[in-house]
């Protein structure tokens, strides 16, 4: 049985969808070098040459910037809805 969406929801623009995913795929890349630098350090690897550093910077920089996309997405839901909500 299907439901109908209610005539009072927000339609979800794409700029939300854009971030959400954008967020997710930051998380993902995150914990995927996070794992790289489990095994390069169980393998003996070099982290000071190579693509290393990046990785190194990328465990650091991406979850954080993947919060602050989440953020963004949920102020600019309750911003919209509160405005929807005011011209009603």
């Amino acid at each position: 049985m299907s439901t109908r969406p209610h005539s009072d929801d927000l339609p979800v623009r794409r700029i939300d969808r854009v971030l959400a995913f954008m967020s997710l795929g930051l998380l993902v890349l995150s914990i995927a070098c996070f794992v790289a630098i489990m095994i390069g350090s169980a393998s003996g690897a070099d982290f000071g040459s190579g693509i290393w550093p990046t990785v190194g910077v990328t465990v650091y920089i991406a979850p954080i910037l993947a919060f602050v996309m989440l953020m963004t997405v949920l102020v600019m839901s309750f911003v919209r809805r509160a405005r929807a909500n005011r011209d009603h």
